[in-house]
């Protein structure tokens, strides 16, 4: 589920699969519609998730590609060892910033402006 943190931050504490999918293409939907200039950045909360499908890191290339063309961040935080090692084999930790908590990825988005 997503909460607005602030004006320009949004936070999603995701759930393990079905509703993984749900909540990622609800918040795709939601930048999609979005006023240009009021796009929020993005703090996507690992914890609760145990698996992460190609469908999946499709959905969070496509909400990353969104956020970056609005020059806004994403962070993702509390990735499990389970979801970390999907991370690490497709090479996706290099692409995303991970912090280890939400306080964390907070403070880094405010940091970055």
């Amino acid at each position: 589920m997503a909460i607005d943190w602030s004006s320009n931050i949004v936070i999603a504490s995701l759930e393990d699969e079905p509703g993984l999918s749900d909540e990622l293409s609800a918040l795709s939907e939601r930048l999609d519609e979005t006023e240009p200039g009021a796009t929020p950045a993005v703090i996507l909360n690992f914890a609760d998730v145990t698996y992460l499908n190609s469908s999946n890191i499709a959905q969070l290339l496509k909400i990353r590609r969104r956020l970056s063309e609005a020059g806004k961040g994403m962070r993702l935080c509390s990735i499990p060892d389970p979801v970390w090692s999907v991370m690490l084999l497709t090479g996706l930790d290099k692409v995303f910033d991970f912090t280890p908590d939400p306080a964390t990825a907070i403070a880094s988005i405010q940091i970055d402006g």
